[in-house]
């Protein structure tokens, strides 16, 4: 990866250093462990309604709240975790959401149950390529986003509507929607296998 320090980047990550260290490390970055992609898919979900900055300022009292994101662990949550989530102010205390994080790490456990693997399911969509987006618009969604949320919510995932499945894709390199001209555009990243 070239010198981030004087490289032009997307607008949005230009005039805050965590969203500039996020965008330069991870945002577009082809994603492919089941467990990550699921917590994205939980924090995006958290996202709703939200700016991004926010949810990334807790991103580190969101994994210690939720048990480093382990689908085993928080799909095993119950009332009292509800209770002491809905108490932790390092998070977002919305009882809708934290409910969908936990039934949302059960269908994951569901999946992986019926030896479907959450990478595979999220990548199939694509099959397996990044998507690149012209670098010049950013649609709220797509009609691919639309279809991917649907079959989430065939599942029974929560807080996966369209536009919130199109940052997600966005975020976990599933699409590459880097500006042109952005030093992260078409870059192999080395997290991609």
């Amino acid at each position: 990866m070239p010198d981030s320090s004087s490289c032009e980047r997307c607008s949005w990550a230009q005039s805050d250093p965590l969203m500039r260290d996020y965008h330069d490390a991870e945002w577009g970055v082809p994603q492919r462990d089941p467990r990550m992609l699921w917590e994205m898919l939980m924090l995006e979900g958290f996202q709703a309604g939200l700016a991004w900055i926010i949810i990334l300022r807790k991103r580190e009292a969101f994994r210690a709240a939720f048990e480093n994101f382990d689908p085993v662990k928080v799909a095993a949550f119950g009332a009292p975790d509800i209770n002491r989530l809905m108490a932790d102010p390092g998070i977002v205390r919305a009882r809708a959401k934290i409910e969908a994080t936990i039934r949302g790490a059960q269908i994951y456990c569901e999946m992986q149950a019926r030896g479907e693997d959450f990478s595979e399911f999220c990548w199939s969509f694509t099959n397996g390529v990044p998507i690149l987006g012209n670098g010049r618009s950013w649609p709220p969604s797509t009609a691919l986003s639309e279809i991917i949320s649907k079959e989430l919510k065939r599942r029974c995932f929560k807080f996966v509507g369209p536009t919130i499945t199109y940052a997600w894709m966005q975020a976990v390199g599933i699409v590459d929607d880097h500006s042109v001209g952005c030093f992260r555009r078409q870059v192999e990243p080395l997290a991609r296998r």
